[in-house]
């Protein structure tokens, strides 16, 4: 009797089983010889999301442990007040830091609200450790770690990882711990990194001028989140300096999030008009209507996204109108309050890049949704 998958090439089997969840996987490589071999080639695991969640709580499966090395990219997702989840998650990056020389690619996400008064500190030390050994590491994303990340993080990648394309460091975190200094250091140890992401008090003009700098690679995006204290204390950046840096790289986007920890007088002073700014999220508690217009007279020509959270008024929608008649690159719009009909046909008539938005004409239970265009 032939063995069962025997009419299907390695090669299809793989791109199948790519698609299934660790245990099926797992089941899939018991079934024969030729399926267990589809299910352990690097095809399988070069792209691997893996959710400690459901599939690893309590240890560390050995069908998983053997194919580790052919992972290339990897997004863990976990859950910080589930120990079962956590101490998966923790032995995971544990056995890649002791195997880590095919990682390209490290993303964290956790899931679920974190335990009060929690460090993270056994989360972060696995980090430093995938960070000392993973030397071939291109892509670290901790956007959605929410622990405090500070310079010895920093100073790890820079030390470990000279191969980085890209680092994002602009977590929820309610204090920025992650200095000026060890970010320059980063670049100057990380010389093909193309994108980033951080706190504004991380941001300095010695930055901008190191990623202005002749010999630099080209650079992509800008993240910049404005969440905490330290960020609306953070020194103002010239309008001089941001130009600088974009006639540099004329192909650079940078993102901005405005958090209502940021009061109006630090508002002003980030907002430069030389920011090439795609995207644009304002969840402030101040004054939203002076930002829109700012952006709709300074950023017409690069905006791309825009996220907007605040009170509805009339003033808002004559803001939302004016800066729809200008921003016709718009892709994205999602104003998390209710707009006047005449801003919906706004940004319909004015906007031919538009692909969803959330335009609300009346109240409606959460979460809203946002409509796709046609």
């Amino acid at each position: 009797m032939a063995e069962t998958g025997e009419g299907l090439p390695e090669e299809v089997l793989a791109l199948i089983f790519r698609h299934l969840p660790l245990r099926d996987r797992a089941a899939a490589a018991r079934v024969c010889r030729a399926w267990a071999a589809a299910a352990t080639c690097s095809t399988v695991w070069h792209d691997t999301k893996i959710s400690c969640e459901c599939e690893l709580e309590g240890m560390l499966p050995p069908y998983l442990s053997a194919c580790l090395d052919h992972v290339h990219n990897l997004r863990l997702e976990f859950e910080p007040s589930r120990e079962a989840s956590r101490r998966a998650a923790i032995e995971l990056l544990m056995v890649l830091a002791g195997r880590a020389l095919g990682l390209r690619g490290l993303c964290l996400e956790c899931r679920g609200e974190k335990p009060l008064f929690d460090a993270g500190r056994d989360v972060l030390e696995a980090v430093h450790a995938v960070c000392g050994a993973a030397r071939e590491l291109r892509h670290l994303d901790l956007r959605r770690l929410p622990f405090t990340l500070d310079d010895a993080l920093v100073l790890q990648a820079a030390r470990g990882c000279p191969e980085l394309h890209s680092l994002f460091l602009d977590n929820s975190t309610l204090v920025g711990s992650v200095g000026p200094g060890s970010v320059l250091e980063l670049l100057e140890a990380c010389p093909r990194l193309r994108a980033l992401g951080l706190h504004l008090a991380s941001l300095s003009h010695a930055i901008l001028e190191e990623l202005a700098a002749p010999d630099r690679a080209p650079f992509a995006l800008l993240a910049l989140r404005c969440a905490c204290p330290e960020d609306a204390r953070a020194s103002p950046l010239s309008n001089e300096a941001w130009a600088a840096l974009h006639r540099r790289h004329p192909g650079l986007a940078v993102e901005l999030e405005l958090e209502p920890a940021l009061p109006f007088e630090s508002v002003t002073r980030v907002l430069q008009p030389a920011i090439p700014v795609a995207a644009l999220r304002l969840n402030l508690s101040g004054d939203t209507v002076g930002p829109v217009r700012f952006a709709a007279h300074h950023y017409a020509s690069t905006l791309c996204v825009l996220e907007v959270r605040a009170a509805a008024s009339a003033e808002l929608n004559a803001a939302l109108k004016e800066l729809a008649a200008r921003c016709a690159a718009l892709r994205e719009v999602h104003c998390f309050c209710v707009v006047s009909h005449s801003v919906l046909d706004a940004f319909r008539a004015h906007c031919p890049r538009l692909r969803t938005y959330t335009l609300k004409l009346t109240r409606e239970p959460h979460p809203w949704r946002p409509t796709l265009v046609a």
